[in-house]
């Protein structure tokens, strides 16, 4: 059964769809997640009835605005609560975590950039359980957009990496344009011919987030499905400072990990053992440091507009993302001294969670953004205590 209903009206008044706080959602949901993702770990598979759940709680409308029915949950002030939301989901399952941040993202942008009625009806697709996401990865046969009359486009090309392809009905894609520029636009996936190519995801982890290689050749779009100005997507700090999203979805992961440590460990009796000991009050520094950086990205981002500066926004995200991938990388090495060959036997789920994080961890060009941070502070003359305004 797909997310979507088709026979569900779209909603008239957008009321609120969560009954409780997205982070205490998630949260609560995060274990029946964990119970469910070595069943929905394999080659073309796909978290449909996890998202069913998320769907349930109100998780999916919760990233829009409140008078759209969701929980504002993009804006600025509320972003310790996103980061923890998708943390707490990627704790149960780091495939439907890596998914549903790609709704998140996708519905983000079409609010800061769609036209209202546009909104209005993207936001009711959503409430009919519509799942967004972003394609923007290709090879070589790009996604070009060929001008057609009256504002429509015929598309050509592929993207790849386009994480639950087969199951997104409404992914926001980019596509260059004949005078080289890239264009957003939402294709209403299920009513165009697309070709997906399940070959091309053979990965180490994720699997269950069918990130397939889509032929989008011979789709239409018109021009209300185009979103937003050409280049918007790539505009900073909007672009490079949304790593702190993935990066939480990654710390859930690794608190996964701990608590499955500790767990092992106890069933096995081993708790007092002086180096299992040792072992676990490091993974507990880990972790907490994981969190101080969750707080930090959050009031980096909840700063008045006024001292808002781009280029401090995209360093303190790309310090952020480096420090959590140090951090789940130290996790995992110290987690597998803890358990030995024995916990890395299925049905125990540290092979399954090694795997999906170490693939995960492997975002794009991470030298390039630690050295764009290094770049940043280099030419900054504040002291080290004042560097990112830290009360």
């Amino acid at each position: 059964m797909a997310v979507y209903d088709a026979t569900m009206p779209a909603p008239a008044d957008f009321s609120p769809a969560l009954a409780e706080a997205p982070e205490a959602a998630a949260a609560r949901l995060a274990g029946r997640l964990a119970a469910q993702a070595a069943a929905t770990d394999q080659e073309g598979g796909f978290p449909t009835q996890e998202f069913q759940w998320l769907r349930a709680a109100g998780l999916l409308a919760a990233p829009l605005a409140s008078a759209l029915g969701g929980a504002d949950l993009m804006v600025p002030a509320h972003t310790l609560a996103l980061l923890r939301t998708l943390k707490h989901i990627g704790r149960g399952n780091l495939a439907v975590g890596r998914v549903f941040e790609g709704h998140a993202n996708a519905l983000q942008l079409l609010q800061r950039y769609g036209r209202p009625e546009q909104i209005r009806r993207w936001a009711a697709d959503v409430h009919v359980g519509h799942l967004f996401g972003v394609w923007n990865t290709e090879a070589q046969d790009g996604v070009q957009l060929e001008p057609l009359p009256e504002g429509r486009y015929r598309l050509r090309g592929s993207k790849t990496f386009g994480s639950g392809a087969g199951h997104l009905t409404r992914p926001l894609i980019t596509g260059r344009l004949p005078d080289g520029g890239w264009q957003m636009f939402i294709l209403p996936i299920d009513q165009q011919p697309t070709t997906l190519d399940t070959s091309f995801w053979r990965p180490l982890g994720m699997r269950a987030t069918a990130s397939f290689k889509v032929d989008l050749t011979g789709a239409e779009i018109g021009p209300e499905d185009v979103l937003g100005q050409a280049g918007a997507y790539y505009q900073q700090p909007a672009f490079s400072g949304g790593a702190i999203r993935f990066a939480a979805v990654q710390l859930g992961a690794a608190e996964a990990v701990f608590d499955e440590t500790r767990r092992f460990l106890r069933d096995l009796g081993r708790t007092d053992d002086p180096y299992q000991r040792m072992r676990l009050g490091e993974l507990a520094v880990l972790i907490e440091g994981g969190n101080l950086w969750l707080r930090g990205a959050a009031d980096h981002a909840a700063r008045p507009a006024a001292d808002a500066d781009a280029e401090a926004t995209v360093a303190y995200a790309n310090l952020m993302r480096t420090a959590i991938e140090d951090i789940c990388l130290k996790v995992l090495q110290l987690a597998e001294r803890c358990v030995g060959a024995r916990g890395l036997l299925r049905p125990e789920p540290f092979e399954r969670l090694h795997r999906d994080l170490t693939h995960y961890l492997r975002q794009p060009a991470p030298d390039a953004a630690v050295a764009d941070a290094g770049r940043y502070v280099l030419q900054q003359s504040a002291a080290a205590f004042s560097l990112w305004n830290h009360v």
